[in-house]
């Protein structure tokens, strides 16, 4: 069933964790090593695949992952991010749409991002089923006004199946 007219729908997602010690920092499917302090989330705080699912959800008008996956519920305690995304991009295939095209700015002061962009790359186009080149990965800095957090911005092209 499709659920526009429309050839192309653009999404926008965004989402963003408090970083604390002693927890795990994963960051589009990838756990970021030497981070030492990681997201403080009900799932397990990835906010790259937070903000994808969101983008992807927006592109269709179906609200965000929180109506789907409310952190009020305890079967979302630790939930596996990459479940999140893939039953959302189900929930934009059901309607008729696929992503063709993904950006994402990753705002996170420490560590330093950039000898892994490559593989957070790669971890979303196998996620998608894009090819690497059609995931667009940046990084900055909050230049330091914001230290204890990391904060993810997401645009995607969604097209319809068979246009």
């Amino acid at each position: 069933m499709t659920s526009s007219p429309l050839p192309h729908r653009i999404g926008y997602g965004e989402d963003a964790h408090r970083l604390a010690e002693g927890r795990s920092l994963v960051l589009g499917g990838v756990a970021i090593p030497h981070a030492g302090r990681g997201a403080v989330a009900h799932s397990d705080g990835d906010a790259v695949l937070h903000a994808v699912a969101d983008a992807l959800l927006s592109g269709l008008a179906l609200g965000d992952i929180g109506q789907y996956y409310p952190d009020t519920a305890p079967e979302n305690a630790g939930l596996d991010s990459r479940v999140i995304l893939m039953r959302c991009l189900e929930l934009v295939r059901k309607r008729g749409y696929a992503p063709v095209n993904l950006a994402l700015v990753v705002t996170l002061d420490r560590p330093k991002l950039g000898p892994l962009r490559a593989d957070i790359a790669r971890s979303l186009a196998e996620l998608l089923g894009l090819r690497e080149t059609e995931v667009g990965v940046s990084f900055k800095t909050s230049e330091g006004l914001a230290p204890d957090h990391v904060q993810v911005r997401v645009t995607v092209l969604l097209a319809r199946m068979g246009a």
